[in-house]
């Protein structure tokens, strides 16, 4: 059996939504990141609780170099998900010779909003301070995020208390944002949902739009035609939004791409074809993305 049909077999265990399965399609499609040439450093700790942790990704021989960084937030509803999963994300980026980091966050229902927003705050500001040591520039530090992740990450770079409160100014951290399936503008209509991101006099804070002002960092925002989880208005609201207060922002809708389907096209094998990885790699390597914050 053959590593793209190994592949094939885990996107199937990855769309049946099961947790054995799901982990067998992690398995599985992380068996090619293990043959390229990665170096791995994995959880390294930025702060004191057992899941403040990340891994960090590197093209072996990237010593002496300067390389773009790549914090990317994995998605699995504010609930699971493990870093250690998303290692082919890491080796699709390498490949590509950015530096790749991938923090685990506290998740619901040990806590509930916006803690797992300040544990993203919390390694941002890590990596900033100390990504340098491993070959990365702090001054070209990209965040990426999918579904849930793309939330934390949207709401890191709109509001910038959450990074003042790490004694870091957004501008300075944050140079571009990249979203895949973002819920940023959602009502939370579900119990665990409401429990999660209540009461509903709370619930502007935990939308992306709540903070656009014209000033937040560039945002490449994708989504899928067919995503059934994650409504398409997230994205026309927030794009929308940025363009009426002068903000930059890119999006890019893929034709017949479900949710899961967008997050499968950051593996090497990506079997539904949309050029997501060269998408956010281009975006990523603009010039001039900085300039304006």
């Amino acid at each position: 059996m053959n590593v793209r049909h190994l592949c094939r077999i885990a996107m199937i265990c990855l769309l049946s939504m099961t947790s054995a399965c799901a982990q067998a399609g992690f398995t599985l499609i992380n068996v090619p990141s293990r043959l390229g040439d990665m170096d791995e450093i994995a959880g390294v700790a930025y702060g004191t609780e057992q899941s403040q942790q990340l891994n960090i990704y590197r093209p072996a021989g990237s010593e002496g170099q300067n390389l773009d960084v790549i914090v990317f937030f994995y998605g699995g509803r504010w609930t699971f998900g493990d870093k250690d999963d998303y290692r082919f994300v890491g080796k699709t980026f390498t490949d590509r010779n950015f530096i790749v980091v991938i923090p685990d966050v506290r998740k619901y229902p040990a806590v509930r909003f916006p803690v797992f927003v300040q544990d993203g705050a919390k390694a941002l500001a890590w990596v900033h301070d100390n990504i340098a040591r491993y070959h990365g520039n702090p001054a070209r530090i990209h965040v990426a995020g999918h579904s849930s992740g793309a939330h934390i990450g949207a709401l890191l770079a709109t509001d910038a208390r959450y990074l003042a409160d790490e004694g870091k100014d957004r501008s300075s951290v944050i140079q571009d944002f990249a979203g895949l399936a973002g819920p940023y503008a959602f009502t939370p209509d579900e119990p665990d949902l409401q429990d999660m991101f209540g009461p509903p006099g709370n619930y502007p804070t935990m939308q992306a739009t709540t903070f656009i002002d014209g000033r937040q960092p560039p945002m490449l925002l994708l989504h899928g035609d067919a995503d059934n989880t994650v409504r398409l208005s997230n994205l026309e609201k927030l794009v929308a939004r940025i363009r009426a207060t002068g903000g930059e922002v890119q999006a890019e809708i893929y034709r017949n791409i479900g949710h899961v389907g967008i997050a499968s096209a950051l593996s090497w094998f990506n079997p539904t074809g949309v050029p997501v990885v060269d998408d956010v790699a281009k975006f990523f390597r603009l010039p001039g993305q900085h300039a304006g914050k």
